[in-house]
């Protein structure tokens, strides 16, 4: 987790390909410096995060598949944003993938965004959290109905608040 897979690392590993690509060096730097509800330095982030916390969702990072205390969380409750405590998914939308990581088929209206990630060689989806921009994980096509969506989230990105019986 030592590697800078954050928005700043990717500025410095592919920087030289953006006008092999056609893209615009602005265009770049504004996906880099995306201003979010809720911002802090590294330093704040990582007084408040713990360093698993810090590699997933500033550095994007992945935790390893089956080590995440969520994974077999079943109350009723709502996963949030380790971040900055945002509701991003309901109980009622998170199965069992099989994937090693909680899994949902959607998130919460207004919760997250998106963005296309390259790293690894492949072209995926990346899901952060919209308040603060929080990596979360990735969002496959290959979930249940009714989206047929699979939000594959890194456990150690969320909370979990359960629902009062």
């Amino acid at each position: 987790m030592s590697l800078d897979r954050g928005r700043r690392g990717f500025l410095g590993r592919v920087g030289w390909m953006v006008p092999l690509a056609g893209i615009g060096w602005r265009e770049v730097a504004a996906a880099a410096e995306q201003r979010f509800e809720v911002m802090h330095s590294d330093a704040q982030w990582r007084a408040l995060l713990s360093p698993a916390q810090f590699a997933v969702l500033r550095q994007s990072a992945t935790e390893r598949p089956f080590t995440s205390k969520l994974l077999n969380e079943h109350r009723k409750g709502v996963f949030t944003c380790a971040g900055c405590q945002l509701a991003l998914f309901s109980s009622a939308t998170k199965f069992e993938s099989g994937t090693g990581w909680p899994s949902f088929w959607a998130p919460l209206d207004n919760a997250v965004g998106t963005e296309s990630d390259a790293s690894l060689g492949m072209i995926r989806t990346s899901v952060h959290c919209r308040r603060c921009g929080g990596h979360l994980g990735h969002v496959f096509d290959d979930g249940p109905k009714p989206t047929g969506l699979r939000y594959c989230i890194n456990g150690v990105a969320l909370g979990f608040t359960p629902q009062p019986e």
